[in-house]
């Protein structure tokens, strides 16, 4: 019923035009001076592109099915998921970046690309067929190869049989990622995101490492402090006021928080390892050159000096001693939207990067690639957010796989944080070490609903890591916090969503080989368009609210 596509093509289309040749034979099509040459090596199907003047900027290969296929089909994001994960039935005009699995009864197939491809990869599947997408563009215009051969992507297949389609899953993102760079040890502890959201200060960050080494004490595997969004230079007026606007650099700290190499040292004298976030592609204050900056404002990384000034920023980073840094923003700063925003494709026509002869998967590539290079002397670990997966799986550590959860709105946690966490679970381990977001602990947001996901978190395998408040919560609260903490200081198998099939938000899990339900719906039901919209710019208000009381306390 299934067939591999791992073999020539039935049609393919080089900028919306159909291509020739004699490909029968031997996998070559040709438009203009655009070459294309599909090629079976071992277990999967290279596919490059060859052009001399002529800009390139789609690829369609179609695949034809000798029967009408059906079955449930579970597709990934381009970058991080926005609660639009889950199995649904077989949707032809559906995109599905990346790669997809169809599951009929015991049979399930996975149909992909091998990770960091030069091209940005999508699937649409009807009864009748399979096509990939490539997008070779560069930004929204064609790519000018100039002779250059481009090693587009590499498809591959599976067939699975005698195994539940998690399993398979699991195994699929282990073919298309066979060299991950993962943690030593699990990787948890604290960001104060989710209860400072922004507003903080190198005092309240020892607080909190302080709070978090009382809390994890008898863990041999040390929790880390992440500084999040609040610590540089651009983040505060003058005189010492809130900007809630601006969170660019320069990466150089504001007076709230000082010497940062001291900083550091003073977490790591709590016995808490120290983590940074930053922001690599927004600068609006250090005057660099105008031709350094993309046309939305964030910085180009094709720009040599772009990514020598990101060199830099690690490098500093690593010199202060922080072992981990969480980089941020640079999908949102390249490409102009979220996630959420990006539909058929990740960007929008007419624009390009200052150098047009790289596809935009080539350019977020050499990004990664600097950001580890400059990190790997100080031995710290990456975590990616708003990163892509697919380009990042061997250049980053960790990934944030999920949109923010929240210290204030439980239907964000709930749906960013479980959904991401039950539908990207196969990629953990395979592709990285995989972060479903924070658990905001705050009187916002009920200790009943938070500690299940806090007790999900802790028993997952993942990443978790916790926002709250020094000695916030009443004795019985912490210390259920802290055995979570403790519990998650140790490898453990990942944890598998049994009910995914039905439902995007999972409540029945295999945890540590035991089955355990979680119910995640309070009394009064979920609040809804909790993501963006009029009741996002709701929460903000309160997040503002809430952070002013915090400043006259």
């Amino acid at each position: 019923m299934f067939e591999s596509i791992l073999r020539t093509p039935d049609h393919v289309l080089i900028n919306g035009v159909t291509a020739y040749g004699n490909h029968m034979d031997s996998g070559s099509y040709s438009f203009k001076d655009i070459v294309i040459e599909t090629r079976k090596e071992r277990d999967c199907l290279k596919v490059s592109l060859t052009a001399q003047t002529t800009p390139v900027s789609e690829i369609r290969l179609r695949w034809h099915f000798k029967e009408r296929v059906r079955g449930q089909v579970l597709g990934d994001a381009w970058e991080r998921a926005y609660a639009d994960l889950g199995w649904k039935g077989l949707t032809p005009y559906q995109t599905l970046p990346w790669y997809f699995l169809i599951t009929l009864g015991e049979l399930t197939v996975g149909y992909g690309v091998m990770v960091r491809p030069g091209a940005i990869c999508s699937w649409q599947m009807d009864p009748e067929g399979i096509t990939l997408k490539m997008d070779v563009r560069n930004g929204g215009c064609g790519v000018q190869l100039g002779g250059r051969t481009l090693e587009a992507a590499s498809v591959v297949s599976r067939i699975y049989t005698g195994m539940s389609a998690f399993e398979a899953a699991q195994a699929f993102c282990r073919v298309m990622c066979t060299d991950p760079i993962l943690p030593e040890k699990p990787v948890y502890g604290a960001n104060n995101w989710y209860y400072a959201y922004g507003r903080s200060s190198a005092e309240e960050i020892l607080a909190d490492a302080e709070y978090m080494a009382r809390l994890t004490k008898g863990a041999e595997n040390r929790p880390f402090m992440v500084i999040d969004d609040g610590w540089q230079v651009g983040r505060y007026q003058k005189d010492g006021s809130y900007e809630p606007i601006y969170n660019g650099g320069p990466w150089i700290p504001n007076a709230k928080f000082g010497d940062m190499k001291e900083l550091a040292d003073g977490i790591r004298r709590k016995g808490v390892l120290p983590g940074i976030w930053v922001r690599l592609l927004q600068d609006d204050l250090s005057g660099v050159p105008a031709d350094w900056k993309l046309p939305g404002g964030g910085l180009d990384p094709s720009v040599p000096g772009v990514l020598d000034l990101v060199r830099e920023t690690v490098d500093r980073i690593g010199q202060w001693g922080y072992k981990l840094l969480k980089h941020d923003f640079s999908t949102f700063d390249v490409f102009g939207h979220w996630g959420g925003e990006m539909l058929t494709e990740m960007t929008e026509d007419g624009w390009h990067f200052a150098d047009r002869t790289r596809t935009s998967a080539e350019i977020i590539l050499d990004l990664y690639q600097a950001v580890l290079e400059a990190a790997r002397p100080y031995d710290m670990l990456i975590l990616g957010c708003n990163t892509i997966g697919h380009l990042g799986a061997g250049l980053m550590h960790m990934n944030r796989t999920g949109d923010d959860t929240s210290g204030l709105m439980w239907e964000r946690s709930l749906r960013f944080g479980v959904n991401t966490l039950a539908f990207r679970m196969p990629q953990h381990g395979a592709f990285y070490d995989t972060d479903a977001d924070c658990i905001g602990i705050t009187k916002g947001i009920d200790w009943a609903l938070n500690r299940q996901w806090g007790k999900l978190l802790s028993l997952s395998g993942t990443s978790m890591f916790v926002s709250v408040k020094p000695n916030s919560l009443p004795k019985d609260q912490e210390e259920e916090l802290g055995e979570m903490l403790r519990a998650n200081s140790v490898r453990r198998p990942a944890a598998e969503p049994l009910d995914w099939m039905d439902t995007p938000l999972p409540q029945d899990w295999l945890l540590d080989g035991r089955k355990t339900t979680f119910h995640w719906y309070p009394p009064e039901g979920l609040r809804v368009g909790c993501a963006n919209g009029p009741i996002w710019e709701k929460v903000w208000r309160e997040v503002s609210r809430v952070l002013d009381e915090k400043e006259t306390e």
